[in-house]
C-alpha cells in the first residue's frame, strides 16, 4: 500500500464522517508567506518543519493568556500551513484520493475523494470535502461537507490555535445503497431472518455546535436541521429475500417518505478532546425529531455517558516536555440508551451492529424502538512518534485497542432488561494523522462469528 494514497484516503474520510468539530474569534487573515514558487518546489520562505521536531514531535508553544480551557484548543504549527492553491498544498493540507472497491453484490466500483483541510487558505479555519463513487451495479454516492470553526487565533510564530468543538457546518448529498439489511425487530431475531433492500437518500443539512459561555466551557450544545427524501426498492444481497417480500407493509410505509429533522443535544463535557480524548467525561442528552409522511411525527430520545482515564504507558515513555499531542494510553468507557416516541419508519429506529456499536455484527443487525449499549476499550501506543515519510507526509501515532461490548434492543425502554444481551469483543489498529484525524481497523468477535471494520475516528 503506497503511503501517500493511504494517507489521503484516511484524512478524506476522517474529515467527511467525523468532522462531526472557541479565545476571542478573529477574522481570517491571509498567509504572510508569498505564493508558491516553481512547480514541485516549496514556496519561498516556507519551512515544512517550522514549529516541529524532525521526528514529528510538535512542541506546544505558549498560548495566549486569555484562552479559557487551553487543553481544548488544538495547535497547528506553521510547517503544516503551506500556502498556495489546492495543488500546491497536495498531501500537506489538500488530498485527492482514488476510491476503489469490489463486493460480490455490487460489483467493481470507484471514484474519488477530494478534501481540503485548509479550505480557502484561512489557516485551518475552514474545511471542505467532496466524495463521488459509482459501482458497475449502480451503487453510488455523491457527498459534500463543509465546516467553519468559530474560535480561531493566529499566533506570533505563524501557527494557529482553534477550539476543537465550536463550529458551523453543512452537508448535502445523494446516496444509493444496494445492500442495506433488515432482520426484523427485537434482540432475538435469528441470523437466518436476513433480508435486504436498496435505499436511495437525498439530503441537505445545516448545524452548529458550541459551548455555552466562554469557548471551551464544559456545557456544550449542538443544533441542526436536515431535509431527507428516502426511496426503497428490492435488495441485491445474494441468497436472501428482499425486505419488501417479507415485510411489505414496512417498506410501503417508508418508501418515498420525506423528512424534516430538527436535532438537538446538550451535554456536560469535560473531555480534553472530542475526537481523541485522554481524560474527562461527557454526559449528554439528545432529541432527534422529524416531521414526515404528510404530517406524521416521531423522535428518537437518547442519553449517553463516556469516561476516559489516562493510564501509565505500556510500551513507550509518554510525553517529552510540553507537547501538542503527547503519547497517552487510555482506558475508555462508554454507554448509551435510546428510545422512540411517535412514528418513524424501520430504517430510522435505533439499531446495533456495524462500525460503532457491537462491532462483531453487520450494520443494523438488531433493530427496535429502544436500544442500550455499553463498552470498554484499552487504547495504547506501540509507535508513539509514528512514521515520517517526508518533511510533509507523516503518521503521527500508531496504536492498538482492545475492546469489549454489550448491547440489546427492545420494543420499549421498560423492556430492555428482558432483552437478549449480545456481546462483542476484539482488537484493532489505530493510525493517527493528527489528534483530530484517526483511522482504525477493528476485528470483532461474537456469537455469530466475526466482522471486519474499516472506519475513521474512535467508536466512542
Amino acid at each position: 500500500m503506497k503511503c501517500p494514497a493511504f494517507l489521503g484516503s484516511a484524512l478524506v474520510v476522517t474529515a467527511a464522517l467525523a468532522a462531526q468539530n472557541p479565545g476571542t474569534s478573529s477574522s481570517p487573515t491571509q498567509n504572510p508567506v508569498a505564493g508558491s514558487g516553481e512547480a514541485g518546489a516549496p514556496p519561498a520562505g516556507y519551512d515544512p518543519l517550522a514549529g516541529m521536531d524532525p521526528n514529528g514531535r510538535i512542541p506546544k508553544p505558549q498560548f495566549p493568556s486569555d484562552l479559557v480551557h487551553p487543553e481544548r484548543w488544538r495547535y497547528t504549527p506553521p510547517g503544516r500551513i503551506k500556502p498556495g492553491n489546492v495543488f500546491d498544498r497536495f498531501l500537506v493540507s489538500s488530498f485527492l484520493s482514488p476510491v476503489l472497491f469490489r463486493e460480490k453484490d455490487i460489483g467493481f466500483g470507484g471514484g474519488f475523494a477530494l478534501t481540503d483541510v485548509d479550505f480557502r487558505n484561512q489557516h485551518y479555519r475552514e474545511f471542505a470535502n467532496i466524495v463521488m463513487t459509482y459501482s458497475e451495479e449502480g451503487q453510488q454516492a455523491y457527498r459534500v461537507f463543509w465546516a467553519r470553526w468559530l474560535h480561531h487565533r493566529e499566533l506570533p510564530n505563524g501557527g494557529i490555535v482553534r477550539e476543537e468543538r465550536g463550529r458551523v457546518f453543512g452537508s448535502a448529498g445523494y446516496e444509493k445503497t444496494l445492500t442495506r439489511r433488515f432482520f426484523g425487530f427485537g434482540s432475538r431475531t435469528p441470523q437466518t431472518a436476513e433480508t435486504s433492500f436498496t435505499e436511495e437518500v437525498s439530503y441537505v443539512g445545516l448545524g452548529i455546535r458550541d459551548a455555552l459561555g466562554e469557548p471551551g466551557d464544559p456545557w456544550l450544545y449542538q443544533l441542526g436541521v436536515r431535509g431527507e427524501h428516502h426511496g426503497l426498492s428490492g435488495g441485491r444481497v445474494l441468497g436472501v429475500p428482499s425486505t419488501e417480500q417479507v415485510f411489505p407493509d414496512l417498506v410501503r410505509a417508508g418508501d418515498g417518505d420525506d423528512f424534516l429533522w430538527l436535532a438537538g443535544s446538550f451535554a456536560h463535557d469535560t473531555r480534553d478532546s472530542i475526537h481523541q480524548p485522554y481524560s474527562g467525561h461527557r454526559f449528554g442528552v439528545s432529541v432527534d425529531g422529524a416531521l414526515h409522511g404528510g404530517g406524521s411525527t416521531g423522535a428518537v430520545l437518547g442519553a449517553d455517558l463516556r469516561q476516559y482515564f489516562p493510564v501509565p504507558p505500556l510500551l513507550h515513555g509518554g510525553a517529552e516536555g510540553r507537547e501538542e499531542n503527547p503519547p497517552t494510553d487510555v482506558i475508555a468507557l462508554g454507554a448509551f440508551v435510546s428510545d422512540t416516541i411517535g412514528e418513524l419508519p424501520y430504517y430510522h429506529l435505533p439499531s446495533l451492529g456495524g462500525s460503532t456499536a457491537l462491532r462483531a455484527f453487520v450494520p443494523n443487525r438488531f433493530t427496535d424502538r429502544s436500544a442500550a449499549y455499553a463498552a470498554a476499550e484499552y487504547r495504547f501506543g506501540i509507535v508513539p512518534r509514528g512514521i515520517t515519510f517526508t518533511d510533509t507526509i507523516r503518521i503521527e501515532r500508531i496504536g492498538i485497542a482492545l475492546f469489549g461490548e454489550l448491547g440489546t434492543v427492545a420494543p420499549g425502554i421498560e423492556d430492555l432488561a428482558d432483552g437478549r444481551w449480545h456481546h462483542s469483543y476484539g482488537f484493532g489498529l489505530r493510525l493517527a494523522f493528527s489528534r483530530e484525524a484517526s483511522f482504525r481497523i477493528d476485528i470483532g468477535y461474537g456469537d455469530e462469528g466475526s466482522n471486519f471494520t474499516l472506519a475513521f475516528g474512535n467508536a466512542f
